[in-house]
């Protein structure tokens, strides 16, 4: 089954290639319902060489890349879970654009480990699928922080981002089955989300990305405070950034 909501980000965050390579970048949601050979298949025609699946341990099975990585792809687990306190509160009193970019900021400083490994695996070569669970929201905040490490314009990443809005029925059509119940609490007998995260806002994403560099001086700054070493930051910019990349790229 085709993956849903699955684009090489530089298709169009920077169709010109100023800053980012082509292929080397994928972003989808999970698999519905699990990988199968055409999924596989599908992978390896892109080139891409490594899945890092950031759902938490509760979301996965052990399944649901089976295929690929019979098909010789590797699958990394890099977890950022929305578990703690902080969180819980932030998604109860969700009301607003804004308020889903600082959860999105709370989760990522959250999971510091998990955006490490991220990021290490995204160094690796080939091409790299990034996904969560639909695909928006953790994969967002890490595809945003891997373009703004290369430099893109908050505006191209912001619209990269909102591009989801195009696949969202699917995406909630896949996960009514599953994964729904692991990110939000049951009131009156029914699933609750917030409206925010019903869809894919512009103004999430330029909260996100102004809180970033605001509170952490950009993606370099908040990586590097994850634990993520300068050698790491360097082998992706050297694996990812266009060859006559921009100078912000060569800034970061």
């Amino acid at each position: 089954m085709p993956l849903v909501n699955f684009r090489d980000p530089s298709a169009l965050a920077d169709p010109a290639h100023r800053w980012i390579r082509p292929g080397v970048l994928f972003r989808s949601a999970q698999p519905f319902p699990a990988a199968d050979a055409a999924t596989a298949a599908h992978l390896l025609d892109h080139g891409i060489a490594t899945v890092v699946d950031l759902r938490g341990e509760a979301e996965s099975d052990p399944g649901d890349w089976a295929a690929a990585e019979a098909a010789g792809v590797d699958v990394v687990a890099a977890r950022i879970e929305p578990t703690n306190d902080e969180l819980a509160r932030a998604m109860r009193t969700m009301t607003t654009a804004a308020d889903l970019g600082v959860f999105y900021l709370l989760m990522a400083e959250s999971a510091p480990q998990g955006l490490a490994a991220a990021v290490e695996a995204a160094t690796r070569p080939g091409g790299v699928l990034v996904h969560c669970a639909a695909g928006k929201d953790r994969t967002g905040l890490l595809t945003a922080l891997l373009l703004d490490l290369l430099g893109v314009p908050a505006e191209e990443i912001v619209a990269d981002y909102a591009r989801t809005n195009d696949a969202i029925e699917r995406i909630w059509a896949g996960l009514a089955d599953r994964n729904r119940a692991a990110l939000n609490e049951v009131e009156a007998g029914r699933l609750v989300v917030p409206a925010p995260l019903l869809e894919a806002p512009a103004g999430a994403m330029e909260t996100f990305l102004d809180l970033v560099r605001t509170r952490h001086g950009g993606a370099a700054g908040f990586l590097t405070a994850c634990g993520v070493g300068a050698a790491t930051l360097d082998a992706f910019r050297a694996k990812a950034a266009a060859r006559t990349g921009a100078p912000e790229a060569a800034a970061c």
